[in-house]
């Protein structure tokens, strides 16, 4: 029996599903993340740049290299489990190093990644965080640690994943610079899970981060904005008047068309990345399956009260762009049709003006046939009465003569040119 041939990419997108593995920790261990991203152009950046910064890391502890053109990796550098992986417009480093310092949130801890390998990165920080993951005692202790760690009036907290765990953050940037995450793990959760709940605390850190870069992009357009509306609001009203001639509108609407639609085009991009890490931070809030406790915030209302806000507001800033661009559309097509309309008047008038020239050629081409026949007649009648001559010698005078031939040669004349001319209609 012949196999079936499969097709070249079934392997590959079977693999895919599987190709970035949850990392796997116990408590008490310390991690660290970090997010590098490209200020610009970041989606179209040399990738392999973020491959050489990743080996160069590697080759300080003699790890084993990825395959090339991996874009994930997971392996051991010295004491501590690094998991590297290479997103559209950023590339993140985890490492995970069991035990936890005496100090909560240890700035030395983040020397995994050497200040000199940090220097030379191809990119630049969107994010890092430190998190602090230790076991479960009691709830007080919990507490203790919370008001010791955070700023109360920012602090989330949430018991999570059917009470597995309690993680926390007051999402504020600690004077080492780095975020700071919470995890008290309660007795039984598995490694695997815990290895789990890190990972989404870290990417709704990510993705709430790479999400804000659209809120940031809207409050530097928001005065463009503003005065493209009042020009544009202008122009209309100035279409209103009939003395405006299209012709000194158009070049200005054209040109605040432009800048719409340049505008547009410069922001799809980030508009759309901004709501689909919206989304991301919303699902994988969502999948922890959040319990509030002992009456605190939790990270989705955390979210619903400082992070939903900013989403909006880039939202409302894409729709009012696009609002602005159809008006754009519509005015210039209300434009065009006036412009029209002056071009039919245009063109009437001077279909009036040729109908009348037609019908004074008319009535001149009428006045030239008549003198066409007189003066073809007078030649016709003179050659007739030379041809006739001979006959005055019978005593007809050549006056006579002349007279008699006249009425049939000039009716011979006009009935001729009168056939000649609806030939040629």
């Amino acid at each position: 029996m012949t196999p079936i041939d499969d097709h070249p990419l079934r392997y590959a997108l079977a693999n895919e599903l599987h190709a970035r593995p949850f990392p796997v920790a116990k408590a008490p261990c310390t991690v660290v993340f970090l997010a590098v991203k490209k200020p610009v152009q970041a989606v179209a950046r040399d990738r392999n740049e973020d491959m050489a910064h990743l080996i160069d890391l590697l080759d300080r502890h003699g790890a084993q290299h990825p395959q090339p053109g991996a874009t994930h990796y997971a392996g051991q550098i010295g004491r501590h489990w690094l998991k590297w992986e290479q997103h559209t417009e950023f590339v993140t480093y985890t490492a995970i190093t069991q035990n936890v310092s005496d100090r909560p949130f240890n700035p030395a801890d983040f020397e995994v990644f050497p200040q000199d390998w940090l220097m030379s990165s191809p990119g630049q920080r969107i994010t890092s965080a430190m998190l602090r993951v230790v076991k479960r005692r009691d709830d007080e202790e919990v507490v203790t640690a919370f008001s010791e760690w955070f700023e109360p009036e920012s602090l989330a907290v949430a018991n999570v994943l059917d009470n597995s765990a309690v993680c926390a953050s007051d999402f504020r940037i600690d004077p080492a610079g780095h975020m700071r995450f919470a995890l008290f793990v309660s007795d039984g959760t598995g490694r695997r899970r815990t290895g789990r709940i890190i990972q989404r605390l870290c990417e709704i850190e990510t993705y709430k981060a790479m999400s804000m870069l659209g809120f940031a992009r809207v409050k530097s357009l928001m005065g463009r904005i503003g005065e493209l509306d009042k020009r544009l609001t202008d122009l209309m009203v100035e279409m209103t008047d009939d003395a405006t001639q299209p012709d000194e509108l158009l070049p200005q609407l054209l040109s605040t068309s432009t800048e719409l639609e340049t505008l547009s085009a410069r922001c799809s991009f980030r508009f759309g990345a901004t709501g689909a890490y919206e989304a991301i931070v919303n699902q994988r809030i969502e999948v922890l399956r959040e319990q509030r406790f002992y009456g605190r915030q939790t990270f989705a209302d955390f979210m619903m009260r400082r992070y939903d806000p900013a989403i909006r507001t880039v939202k409302s800033t894409e729709r009012r762009l696009q609002a602005l661009s159809d008006r754009a559309i519509r005015a210039g097509e209300l434009l065009r049709t006036r412009v029209d309309v002056q071009r039919s008047a245009q063109n009437q008038a001077l279909l009036e003006s040729m109908d009348r020239r037609a019908d004074l050629a008319l009535r001149l081409q009428h006045t030239v046939e008549g003198l066409s026949v007189v003066a073809i007649s007078y030649y016709a009648v003179s050659l007739a009465s030379y041809l006739l001559y001979p006959i005055t010698k019978t005593g007809i005078s050549k006056g006579m003569l002349t007279a008699v031939v006249t009425v049939p040669v000039v009716l011979a004349v006009w009935f001729a040119i009168r056939r000649i001319r609806r030939r040629l209609e």
